[in-house]
């Protein structure tokens, strides 16, 4: 498997972001509290990690929902994926969100995100007048079935 070095500086009271397991695609993010906090019904926050980060550039950091977390208790990451773009030097926020009827309190080092650094490439326009034909043509949502 690929990997790539990233700078990082951890002020945070936890440890730096790990693989859970060999094959992990994400690295959890843990909540940079001084005390509990509560997310009520339909409310939003932005909860900070302690965590700098220097991508080298080509490369973007997605924050990304627990799916624990939004299976269990209806928690997300508002604005998921986030991007984290490779000149970006500030702290690593997560947007979380309560889509629950029922208030949630998150902890000092509470897994609250996954990290997930993934390759992109810039994307040069070529205007043109007609595109190319494919069978599904102008089919939006639902056009290719159930």
């Amino acid at each position: 498997m690929e990997s790539i070095n990233v700078k990082i500086i951890n002020k945070s009271k936890h440890a730096t972001p790990s693989y859970e397991t060999a094959a992990s695609a994400g690295m959890d993010l843990r909540a940079n509290l001084e005390g509990p906090v509560t997310l009520k019904p339909l409310q939003r926050m932005i909860l900070k990690t302690g965590l700098f980060i220097a991508l080298p550039p080509g490369y973007e950091a997605q924050v990304r929902p627990r799916s624990g977390l939004a299976a269990k208790f209806g928690i997300t990451v508002l604005n998921a994926p986030g991007t984290i773009d490779a000149d970006y030097r500030g702290e690593i926020g997560v947007i979380l969100a309560n889509l629950s009827n029922d208030s949630f309190t998150i902890n000092d080092g509470d897994r609250i995100a996954q990290m997930v650094i993934a390759a992109y490439v810039h994307t040069k326009w070529e205007e043109v007048d007609v595109l190319d034909e494919t069978k599904r043509g102008q089919g939006g949502f639902g056009s290719t079935g159930i």
